[in-house]
């Protein structure tokens, strides 16, 4: 993969409004970086997912927030990464098997819907969650995939 043509790095406290600031902090990178609205919608809705998730699910005392444009010979896209710190000794993350009809759960899934790939990667007691989208969003080529019942992709073995 080509090295990323622009790149810029946020932090944010765990506290409710979090999210918010993390959608106008990525919706203004991105707009300054010429992104189309489409990509700056997905990509708040993204990252607030992903930021949410880190708030309630990990004992995080600051989350942090990447954004980087990629160009390479898979196109330009902007991928989205947010790490937490982990949970507290003795804690595990809640294993994501939540009713339908329940609002919380979904957000993985919102993720899958709108992006072409996502993953996550353990790093140390932290997590690594990141998504990528198109640059230019009239070029989206389909969802990525999206998680079976155990929360389980690709092999990862991610679970909330």
């Amino acid at each position: 993969m080509g090295p990323a043509a622009r790149r810029s790095s946020f932090e944010l406290a765990p506290h409710p409004g979090s999210a918010a600031q993390a959608r106008r902090m990525t919706r203004a990178h991105l707009t300054g970086w010429g992104a189309c609205e489409d990509t700056c919608d997905a990509a708040a809705l993204v990252v607030s997912e992903l930021v949410t998730n880190a708030i309630v699910h990990t004992a995080s005392r600051r989350i942090h927030c990447e954004l980087h444009e990629l160009c390479d010979d898979a196109g330009e896209r902007v991928r989205i990464a947010v790490r937490d710190e982990g949970c507290l000794p003795g804690e595990t993350r809640a294993a994501g098997r939540v009713a339908p009809e329940e609002e919380h759960g979904r957000g993985l899934l919102l993720v899958a819907a709108v992006s072409t790939a996502w993953g996550a990667q353990e790093t140390g007691p932290g997590l690594v969650v990141w998504a990528e989208l198109p640059r230019d969003a009239r070029a989206v080529p389909g969802p990525g995939p999206v998680p079976d019942a155990s929360g389980t992709i690709g092999g990862s073995g991610w679970t909330w």
